[in-house]
């Protein structure tokens, strides 16, 4: 799984407070999700029993793969998944988390991430219309908004530009302005995610050398923090009932398939600890069916790393 590496870099950006966090669960984290065994019982019948700080070896791309199994529809619907604990200390797993997407509107987040970066290359605040763009694009995913702080940031050239910074390797800007035909990966979109949540960790996180400064990042965590109630899906389902979770969905019909596009990004909290979730699908009959899919995912993806 890709990890950036890249140097952080001072901001001068201030004045950026994350605001109250919404509180998030509506599929409840509660419902388990079947994790295949990855261990055999002892051949002569008896209990055995490891010592108990005995670590047990997982592979948690196999158990991701065969959580996913069951959830997968006939057809030619796709899926690819990638999460990991924030705080570093356990593995990740990832399901095809190479494979390229349509991002639809999850590439906002993306947008306002190189918005943030000229921003500090330029050593300024955002301006108050820019941050008024930047809430109606993350908060209520206002196209308008994303549209206008694409050309700001030079479109297709200045997304791609600003990935290199951000260490996205596998995901290209969509051309002819067509932001919402951005491709990108799993794993890409992980990456991303560590850039704006990465420090919030007291060790082993990362995300603190991606470019983004401590403001910046506050602040992207903190529109994500405050998405409108109906955007509420996706990702947030794997959350805790008393947890707070910080998400960006996208959604998109092809006209030629009739098929949807669905996809979830963001952070959610299971048992005290954060986990970054990140589920692309194309190829759903609905956008009811794609969202299922994406929170069924999203379950067995942090179940993978609960057990």
């Amino acid at each position: 799984m890709h990890r950036n590496g890249l140097a952080a870099w001072a901001a001068l950006l201030t004045g950026t407070l994350v605001g109250t966090l919404i509180g998030c669960s509506p599929g409840g984290a509660g419902q388990a999700v079947p994790v295949a065994a990855t261990a055999s019982a002892p051949s002569s019948g008896e209990a055995s029993a490891s010592a108990p700080d005995e670590e047990v070896s997982v592979d948690r791309d196999d158990a991701l793969a065969k959580a996913l199994k069951p959830l997968l529809p006939d057809g030619d619907t796709r899926v690819s998944v990638a999460v990991a604990a924030l705080d570093g200390a356990t593995d990740g797993a990832v399901y095809d988390g190479t494979s390229a997407f349509d991002t639809a509107s999850i590439v906002k987040v993306d947008i306002l991430s190189a918005l943030l970066l000229l921003a500090q290359d330029a050593g300024r605040e955002l301006t108050p219309q820019e941050r008024a763009y930047a809430t109606a694009m993350i908060e209520n995913s206002d196209n308008a908004s994303a549209t206008a702080l694409w050309e700001a940031i030079g479109g297709a050239d200045g997304l791609d530009a600003a990935n290199l910074t951000l260490g996205l390797t596998g995901t290209r800007a969509g051309a002819g302005g067509e932001w919402g035909l951005t491709q990108t990966t799993a794993e890409d979109q992980l990456t991303l995610l560590r850039a704006v949540f990465g420090t919030e960790s007291a060790e082993g996180a990362e995300g603190a050398d991606s470019g983004l400064s401590e403001a910046s990042r506050a602040y992207v965590a903190g529109l994500m923090g405050r998405i409108a109630s109906d955007q509420r899906w996706g990702v947030s389902a794997a959350a805790d009932s008393a947890s707070v979770c910080a998400l960006k969905n996208g959604w998109l019909p092809r006209s030629a398939t009739g098929l949807w596009d669905i996809n979830s990004v963001g952070r959610v909290s299971v048992g005290g600890k954060r986990y970054l979730v990140s589920v692309l699908s194309d190829g759903n009959t609905t956008k009811e069916a794609g969202v299922a899919l994406v929170e069924g995912a999203a379950k067995a993806a942090v179940a993978v790393l609960t057990g």
